[in-house]
């Protein structure tokens, strides 16, 4: 069968090489040349995943059986409007994509549905400093329709606010943008499975990320069980309202909450597979295929994979996506060293001898990843340790780059 993928990064890389090794043909669909993925497909379209017209047109060439995407927020939408066009089957419909890939139509469903949410306002590049006065600081910036925590700021003045407004917005497609107080919180992943309008929670992790200033939720780690994992009642009672609230029916459910002294909050709702290498560890932690489940719906095959189960709270796991610091690359720890480590089921990296690191920014500058379990918390750490000892991407001066955010202790 012929599918069509949104997306040839590295998050979108595991769906193409598992539809490829289960023989369909797969039509990739990435604004880059060469894509990391773009190897495995068997046709290749240099279009922007969020071109939704020249998408439906490549879909009616190739005459394709399915389209999917994974890792990513916004060709949500996108595959949404093709499955619709071409009549293929769809986790969402297009008022549901929309409403999880624009922050303005996602607040609206929080507030009429009493879904917890910090508060927050619309911005526009008219908006003066004497209409900022009276807001408590310091706040969040977001795009209202990006991705990769580009654009998101957190900013403590009116005049702060008003100078950030342009780069924000040149990260969108719309004329405004999101403003958000400021919580100080804890951050967590629920990653959920919808059956007929009931979602089952698969893991929730503890979202790890840089303690940057101004460029905020960069993430570095996701961490099970959670440290807040004797909340699931409420986390399950939150979800549930989440799932009626934005009629999710079926399919894969990705939820960013905030736990601090004033509760739980919902920070954003994804219709879709996570970013961290979900479709690696939620196999691994429940026995349920994640992946092949969207592979399957997307392309109309029944299948009758195991039901979703919760994750063991016996096993504990770490994905690293770790970051380098700024420089040109002259080597890289082979991956075949990486993976003999005790404990790492998984490891890749994002960039390759010869390029040139930036400053960290926001997500894309994500140099690779490690998923490691253990039987224990003090296990896994210690693996996590040696594991940063062992990887090294180095300059053409012999200077290590990679940044270790965090010394785990026993």
């Amino acid at each position: 069968m012929r599918l069509q993928i949104l997306g040839g990064g590295n998050n979108q890389l595991g769906a193409i090489r598992r539809a490829a090794e289960q023989g369909h043909e797969v039509v990739l669909v990435d604004y880059y040349k060469n894509p990391p993925g773009r190897k495995y497909a068997a046709f290749n379209e240099v279009v922007s995943t969020f071109d939704v017209e020249k998408n439906i047109e490549i879909a009616k060439k190739y005459r394709v059986d399915g389209v999917m995407t994974m890792g990513t927020d916004q060709p949500v939408y996108t595959v949404a409007r093709v499955a619709e066009a071409l009549q293929l089957p769809a986790f969402l419909d297009v008022p549901t994509a929309r409403a999880v890939t624009n922050k303005e139509v996602m607040k609206a469903i929080m507030n009429d549905n009493q879904i917890p949410t910090v508060p927050y306002r619309f911005l526009t590049t008219a908006a003066g400093v004497a209409e900022l006065e009276n807001i408590p600081f310091p706040v969040v910036i977001k795009p209202l329709d990006s991705q990769g925590q580009r654009g998101v700021f957190k900013l403590n003045s009116p005049a702060e606010v008003i100078n950030s407004l342009p780069e924000t917005l040149s990260f969108s497609r719309a004329d405004k943008v999101l403003l958000e107080s400021y919580y100080p919180s804890d951050e967590i992943t629920v990653s959920a499975w919808v059956d007929q309008g009931v979602p089952e929670i698969l893991t929730i992790t503890d979202r790890e990320s840089f303690s940057f200033e101004r460029n905020i939720g960069i993430c570095y780690a996701h961490e099970y069980p959670s440290r807040h994992h004797n909340r699931s009642p409420e986390i399950q009672t939150l979800v549930d309202k989440i799932t009626r609230a934005f009629q999710i029916k079926a399919g894969p459910l990705y939820i960013q909450l905030l736990v601090g002294d004033q509760g739980i909050v919902v920070n954003e709702v994804a219709g879709r597979i996570g970013g961290a290498h979900e479709d690696i560890f939620i196999p691994y932690l429940t026995g349920f295929d994640i992946l092949d489940r969207v592979i399957n719906f997307s392309l109309g095959i029944e299948a009758t994979p195991p039901l979703p189960r919760a994750a063991r709270l016996s096993e504990h796991l770490s994905v690293q996506l770790f970051f380098a610091k700024p420089g040109k690359i002259a080597s890289l720890t082979s991956l075949e060293r990486l993976s003999k480590l005790p404990g790492v089921i998984a490891a890749g990296y994002n960039v390759a001898v010869g390029e040139t690191l930036e400053t960290i920014a926001n997500a894309t500058a994500r140099a690779g990843y490690l998923v490691i379990a253990e039987t224990s918390a003090r296990a896994l750490h210690q693996v996590i340790n040696q594991a940063y000892k062992v990887l090294k991407i180095s300059d053409e001066q012999g200077q290590h780059l990679v940044i270790q955010p965090k010394t785990y202790l026993d």
